[in-house]
């Protein structure tokens, strides 16, 4: 790369904010923006292979993901072994070695091969049925909008009052960006109170 180029990061360009149906996707268009590991468990797994191969509807993926999702963590619980890891990345989320990837990201990463509307988005993020639903929603527009829009798409939320639940299902680690983690950490130091 030549000292005076900048790497691409917008794959699609549409207008800032959300307007119109066609939603802009920031990064990478193939991997989503996902960390290496983890992208590779989930193209690697049976679940994803097999079973969501063949899902091909926006329904048929909140439905599995209805039935299927009982965390948002990227591993299943147990399957990592970090034992032997010492110094900075003995017990580190997301660093040495993986896991059986969770269902919630290959799932993720199933939504992203839908190229969701705008509309489907706001569906997941609006969804009354599982705060799971919710999660993926709030994760997909963090792995794939871009950060100057992530204020715009989280605003209405970060008074909600399903916060308690959501904040059991971990999501406040995918909201670390624009400050975000940090509002919405005061507000629930402010509920526990």
């Amino acid at each position: 790369m030549m000292a005076n180029q900048q790497p691409a990061q917008a794959v699609s360009k549409t207008a800032p904010g959300k307007h119109g149906n066609v939603l802009p996707l920031w990064g990478n268009e193939k991997t989503m923006n996902l960390n290496p590991m983890i992208l590779t468990n989930v193209l690697s797994s049976p679940y994803f292979k097999v079973q969501l191969y063949e899902l091909k509807t926006y329904h048929e993926v909140v439905d599995e993901i209805y039935f299927k999702v009982t965390h948002v963590e990227p591993w299943e619980k147990g399957s990592r072994k970090t034992a032997g890891q010492t110094g900075m990345c003995g017990g580190v989320r997301g660093v040495g070695t993986g896991g059986i990837v969770s269902t919630a990201f290959c799932l993720l990463y199933k939504l992203f091969t839908l190229k969701l509307t705008r509309k489907q988005l706001m569906g997941l993020i609006t969804h009354s049925d599982s705060p799971y639903i919710r999660a993926l929603g709030f994760m997909y527009i963090r792995y794939t909008q871009p950060p100057a829009d992530l204020i715009e798409w989280y605003d209405g939320f970060l008074d909600d009052e399903e916060i308690s639940i959501v904040q059991q299902v971990n999501w406040i680690l995918y909201l670390s960006t624009v400050g975000l983690c940090v509002s919405l950490m005061l507000k629930l130091e402010v509920a526990v109170s």
